[in-house]
């Protein structure tokens, strides 16, 4: 059990509680000193394409000279992590604003590991839960989605819980969170003294205020401790056979008559007011049998699936706002237009094929795999090219068609329904090989 003390050590102005006899050797707070499971960890990640050659070379030199030993020990002495920063920051490019928190590099190295090691308790959580979950994608929410409907006409219900990380009760996540981690006494002291602790560095000059921040997005703890938060509710429709997925904070679910919809809607919006958790009334909708539904950027009809209505909007005001910013830059500095249309081409390259950042998803990587539609593709690719030739002349117009798409290839310009359909036969061909 723990005791009280304060150490010292961190302004964190909270009393953090103590090991008396330490950690089991079974606790995962043992287990952060530990070599093997951070060899283990990179190794997962380094499989998963979740690390490039750099960050890997890095964090393998940071375990073999066991640079975490240090902070491992003074979490398994009971102290507290340090005051986490708070940042506001611009949500998908879409020009609105969500925050997220991070601490310390070694300590959100160590939280990354701690998540790693908390996929042990994934048999807790319900099969229609897909985020954070070991062999469980958002791909599959569609599959297994598919799947439950074949042929049948059903009504769905969609929602987005707002803020969702950051609005969690921590008051009301606790007792959910001791009963999961009932085998783990130490870890569950651990995470109750990071999310009680009210403080934040809420700016640059490290000012220091109070609020409730819930689990934290952007912390690599915050996706288990959101699906430990609405396990009963994951539950509740598994063990009632009703056709649900929820993938952290968008949840969809099915019926066969309006009435019966109506019914799942009333039971998850009484879930959701017991949890303290708002709908999101902009992306709360309820589709009819007779038109496509969308979830997790997908748009889905029959067995027709293709890039949701939404994803196109904010993928057309992404490149919208980069033409306009380029532009700016080209005409403030004289910049001849094929470099600005260079450039334009190559900050899409990277968020359609390819990223430095292997932690994003590009959408060869998201949509690619499971699409089976292009018009969605089409109609962000005839998008991309206006705005590349807008680039040309500063106005859209007939005008800017003397640029023709051999001059945009030219220029590094890749087509999505191209890429699309390589991407297909390659995997094709890999399937016929193993065939």
């Amino acid at each position: 059990m723990f005791l009280t003390r304060d150490t010292g050590l961190r302004d964190t102005g909270q009393k953090v509680p103590e090991l008396v006899e330490g950690p089991s050797r079974n606790s995962i707070i043992s287990l952060l000193a530990q070599q093997e499971a951070w060899e283990d960890f990179l190794a997962y990640r380094l499989l998963k394409g979740r690390f490039d050659w750099h960050e890997f070379d890095e964090a393998d030199t940071y375990v073999e000279q066991e640079r975490y030993l240090p902070l491992a020990t003074r979490i398994a002495q009971g102290e507290n992590l340090g005051i986490p920063k708070k940042k506001t920051i611009n949500k998908m490019g879409t020009g609105k604003k969500r925050v997220v928190y991070s601490f310390e590099p070694d300590e959100m190295l160590m939280l990354k590991l701690i998540a790693f090691l908390l996929y042990k308790y994934d048999s807790h959580f319900s099969p229609n839960c897909y985020a954070f979950r070991r062999g469980k994608k958002a791909h599959d929410a569609i599959i297994a989605i598919n799947k439950a409907i074949r042929s049948q006409r059903m009504w769905a219900y969609k929602l987005d819980i707002h803020d969702y990380f950051n609005s969690i009760s921590i008051p009301i996540l606790l007792p959910l969170l001791k009963e999961t981690l009932a085998d783990d006494p130490s870890l569950f002291c651990f995470f109750e003294a990071m999310l009680t602790n009210p403080k934040v560095c809420i700016n640059k000059n490290k000012e220091v205020a109070e609020e409730q921040h819930g689990v934290m997005a952007g912390t690599p703890t915050a996706p288990f401790l959101a699906d430990v938060y609405l396990n009963e509710v994951d539950h509740y429709f598994d063990e009632n056979n009703v056709i649900y997925a929820r993938y952290s904070d968008d949840i969809i679910l099915f019926a066969t008559d309006f009435e019966t919809l109506q019914q799942h809607k009333a039971t998850l919006l009484r879930f959701l007011e017991k949890y303290q958790l708002e709908v999101n009334p902009d992306k709360e909708k309820i589709y009819s049998p007779d038109e496509p539904f969308e979830f997790l950027g997908f748009k889905c009809h029959g067995h027709d699936i293709d890039i949701s209505e939404a994803t196109k909007q904010k993928m057309k005001g992404k490149i919208k706002r980069a033409a306009k910013a380029l532009l700016r830059w080209k005409n403030r500095n004289h910049i001849e237009a094929e470099k600005a249309m260079k450039a334009l081409i190559n900050v899409f390259n990277r968020k359609f094929f390819e990223n430095d950042d292997p932690e994003t998803l590009t959408w060869s990587r998201w949509f690619f795999p499971l699409i089976n539609q292009t018009e969605g593709l089409k109609e962000i690719d005839h998008y991309l090219q206006q705005n590349i030739r807008f680039l040309s002349t500063g106005k859209h117009g007939k005008s800017n068609y003397k640029v023709d798409y051999n001059q945009l290839k030219s220029l590094g310009y890749r087509s999505l329904v191209n890429e699309y359909y390589k991407s297909k036969e390659i995997t094709d061909s890999v399937r016929a090989t193993a065939g």
